[in-house]
């Protein structure tokens, strides 16, 4: 990779431009250019080898900065990376790797060695914080300072792990029983064991909207219990992936036990196939859209894979009456415009009191107003681009089919085009008809949709209203309807009265067609262990 110069433009009072800090490929066709390109690299990052190939692949593929303007996009220069384009057979000997490295890995180290190591991989991934949010912005398009806030919040998912590895509930750890069985006597006969084992080899799947949170999140608990895995990244984000493994190497991930595979787009679907039918595979985790999800399941059947799959949402926020509307519009504000929308937990449907409307649009309009929109590598910058064309587009097309089914546009509502193609104005529409594809349909962009209610009956049939159930959130002050509206919610999780609730000690996961499973939590060490019965007649 070698580095291409970095230039700021000229800005506007609210929006700004930000020429994008691009990162080209040096000649693949030996070694030596490689090494050169690192060098003029290092005038970004603290440490170019985070991202270089051990040697030149045959065949790549692009990433693109979602940042860049319209006129890098026409010259080639929003293009940041070249990648390795593997394939089924590349799969196949990433699988088999990780199917020979698997006994070692499992059998052979203890619990508190594979602890170490995890521990040491957050440390290096600490340590080189500042070039992984660098290359995260540059290829995902979020602000920097979050960049940096996922470096910590995918950190924790190691540390927590690291932790999680030597304690009963983990791999090598279970419970004893009380024996229902008897001697002639009546005395107790044997003891009952549950005893809690890797899994195997598991295919990992993740997404582009936390490239560093939805990688730990995964490949944490499945080192941790003994596992290994094969992990394909996003097409969008796979530096950030190949950053990870480079420092997992460094921190004692032997060989064949985190396994990577970078594919474009094209080669992704046989990818996924050949993880979801390879019967050395044991599980697959999948976080991504529900549509795949539901194809991925399909696809695991035949081989009775264990599924652990986080899908689509489409949250309520609920503001009723008597809410503290500073606290509402401040959730309002990071659970919907983080990662410009682009989130799963985002919310996508607010539902507020008829009563409060008014003035809870008003306070968010205000800020919304404040947002300040470019590339994310700019100081200051709050809200980045939309990560491609075709989600863009899609946008611009919701938001003008509500407007034309009768809601109202409050702010914004239309893409920023001198900024570049994949920006959009951070949006509010009020009076939004329920039947619209901005309400009925997971948003992935920074577009408050509003609809109010009279009852909390009506609020929660609202809610539920959806045929996903990952999250909701609720704004109220009466602790007994804090008790009965989260019970009532049809999802996997619930903010009261806050807008950003993932931890890595709580448990992530939804309903309905929302997924299976539950990353995060003691619950996301059971999700990569079996538990084997074992009754010893002593």
């Amino acid at each position: 990779l070698r580095l291409i110069r970095s230039k700021m433009l000229s800005s506007s009072v609210r929006y700004s431009r930000f020429a994008t800090t691009t990162l080209m490929v040096a000649s693949l066709s030996n070694v030596a250019a490689l090494s050169t390109a690192s060098a003029r690299l290092a005038s970004i990052l603290n440490d170019p080898t985070l991202i270089t190939f051990d040697s030149p692949p045959s065949q790549t593929f692009d990433v693109i900065d979602p940042g860049a303007s319209a006129a890098q996009f026409q010259d080639g220069s929003a293009v940041i990376a070249h990648v390795r384009r593997m394939g089924r057979e590349d799969t196949k000997d990433a699988i088999n790797r990780a199917h020979m490295s698997l006994p070692d890995w499992r059998d052979k180290t203890t619990a508190a060695h594979r602890s170490g190591i995890l521990s040491e991989w957050s440390k290096l991934i600490k340590e080189s914080a500042e070039d992984i949010a660098k290359i995260m912005t540059l290829e995902s398009g979020k602000p920097l300072a979050e960049s940096r806030g996922e470096v910590n919040y995918g950190t924790s998912f190691l540390d927590y792990y690291a932790a999680e590895a030597i304690r009963p509930n983990s791999a090598g750890g279970g419970f004893i029983s009380p024996t229902p069985f008897a001697t002639p006597d009546g005395a107790p006969r044997g003891k009952m064991m549950a005893i809690h084992e890797a899994v195997g080899v598991c295919g990992l799947i993740t997404p582009w909207n936390f490239p560093i949170a939805m990688i730990t999140r995964k490949v944490g608990p499945a080192l941790a219990a003994g596992c290994t895995c094969v992990l394909k990244p996003s097409e969008l984000t796979p530096l950030t992936a190949i950053a990870l493994e480079t420092l997992a190497k460094r921190a004692g991930v032997p060989e064949g036990v985190f396994e990577l595979v970078t594919a474009d787009r094209e080669m992704t679907r046989e990818v996924g196939d050949e993880l979801c039918t390879n019967s050395i595979i044991k599980k697959i985790s999948f976080t991504g859209s529900t549509p795949v999800g539901k194809l991925l399941m399909k696809q695991s059947s035949d081989t009775m894979k264990r599924l652990s799959l986080e899908l689509g949402g489409n949250a309520s926020f609920i503001v009723f009456d008597d809410a503290d509307l500073d606290v509402a519009v401040n959730a309002a504000m990071s659970s919907k415009f983080r990662n410009a929308g682009q989130t799963c937990v985002c919310s996508d449907r607010f539902i507020v009191h008829k009563s409060v409307e008014g003035e809870f649009v008003a306070r968010l309009a205000e800020k919304v107003g404040q947002i300040k929109i470019g590339h994310g590598l700019e100081d200051g910058v709050a809200m980045g681009p939309v990560i491609s064309n075709v989600p863009m587009k899609n946008l611009s097309k919701k938001v003008d089919a509500a407007i034309s089914d009768g809601a109202t546009c409050v702010i914004g509502g239309s893409p920023l085009v001198d900024l570049g193609p994949n920006f959009f104005e951070p949006t509010i529409l009020t009076n939004v008809d329920t039947n619209s594809l901005i309400w009925c349909t997971e948003t992935f962009g920074p577009v408050v949709a509003v609809k109010t209610f009279d009852t909390e009956d009506e609020a929660v049939t609202m809610a539920n209203d959806s045929s996903v159930g990952l999250a909701s959130y609720i704004f109220t002050r009466d602790m007994s309807r804090i008790f009965r509206v989260s019970a009532a919610l049809e999802c996997g999780i619930v903010g009261v009265n806050e807008g950003i609730i993932s931890s890595a000690s709580a448990p992530f996961g939804g309903v309905k067609e929302s997924g299976l499973g539950k990353e995060g939590s003691a619950l996301g060490m059971k999700e990569y262990l079996n538990t084997k019965y074992v009754f010893l007649n002593c």
